[in-house]
């Protein structure tokens, strides 16, 4: 066949100057290059599309069977990772990965979490600022402290830093102010849940399934762990990724059962990344959902999947699979 490969790369990408992570979601040279390989070992041919206006100008201009996409988008929409796949639905072109509609609701922390706590499964409280001057009219009482503080339609921790967890409402109303200023959107404050934190991977469809799950703990168990970008930019010296994760097993069923259920209410497609903290009695609180996580040597879906004794190439060559099932017509192409 003759695969698209779409992709946004640090290099090129534009973002937001005030900030130092506004390519955090871009992917690097290398990690194209280790898809466009596994794909490539498939006997398949590859055709480099980029993103943004170079993938317009190639898409058009290349014949490809099929798009093996994983660009993020641009600018800082919440809809933004919706942009590839809605123009190759356009121009009725297969491709790996969720649907437009999917991608921009999990994208929204706030409208994912309301739909995932419809179908009972737990969520931390949270509540939404829409913009600096609302924190003078938020009514505090009873909200749980500490809580982290975190832009609304971001992913790759963009924006949550070691200053996101608030121990009180001068300290939220410091970090909403410094989101909404630096990332131009609104800013979630949600409950902290103290407990370990937690993430599961699911590749498939009819019916997905769980590829595993995995631990993140801190290698310096000093206060509250949070998973911040300076965590993920140095995991090597600050984490231990423990993978199979040893809970007890009615908390692995229900991880399993909460990852499950979120990838089919929230209509994901081949594979996403589903994120706990489990509380204190064991319950595990549903944080938010990737239905595009990264497959770079640093993503934590790959790191736990090789884990689990999958390859690498296995991993993208089961990715490229499961949209298959969905495009029969292209396994004679």
């Amino acid at each position: 066949m003759r695969i698209g490969l779409s992709y946004d790369l640090k290099t090129n990408a534009t973002g937001h100057s005030a900030v130092d992570d506004a390519q955090e979601e871009y992917d690097s040279p290398e990690t194209v290059e280790i898809i466009a390989g596994a794909l490539e070992k498939k006997r398949h041919r590859i055709i480099k599309l980029g993103g943004g206006t170079q993938f317009l100008d190639n898409i058009r201009r290349e014949e490809v069977d099929i798009v093996f996409n994983i660009s993020e988008g641009r600018g800082s929409y919440r809809s933004r990772e919706a942009q590839v796949p809605s123009v190759l639905e356009m121009l009725n072109i297969p491709y790996t990965g969720s649907d437009p509609l999917c991608l921009a609701i999990c994208l929204d922390k706030a409208i994912t979490k309301k739909l995932v706590a419809a179908v009972n499964i737990p969520t931390p409280r949270w509540l939404v600022i829409e913009e600096e001057p609302e924190t003078q009219q938020i009514d505090w009482q009873g909200f749980p402290f500490p809580a982290i503080v975190k832009p609304a339609y971001e992913g790759s921790s963009k924006g949550i830093r070691l200053t996101s967890l608030a121990e009180n409402i001068p300290q939220a109303e410091a970090e909403i102010a410094r989101i909404i200023r630096n990332y131009h959107q609104p800013v979630m404050v949600e409950e902290f849940i103290s407990g370990d934190e937690v993430t599961a991977g699911v590749i498939g469809n009819s019916p997905p399934r769980l590829v595993g799950m995995m631990r993140i703990l801190p290698k310096k168990k000093e206060g509250h762990f949070v998973y911040s970008i300076e965590v993920k930019r140095d995991y090597l010296n600050l984490v231990e990724y423990e993978s199979p994760v040893q809970l007890p097993v009615p908390v692995l069923d229900k991880l399993e059962q909460y990852s499950l259920k979120a990838f089919k209410t929230l209509g994901c497609r081949d594979f996403s990344r589903v994120d706990f903290r489990i509380g204190r009695d064991g319950t595990p609180y549903f944080l938010e959902i990737n239905p595009l996580p990264g497959l770079g040597n640093y993503s934590d879906l790959i790191i736990m999947a090789v884990k689990l004794g999958w390859t690498h190439d296995e991993v993208i060559g089961a990715v490229l699979d499961a949209a298959l099932e969905r495009y029969p017509q292209c396994i004679s192409a």
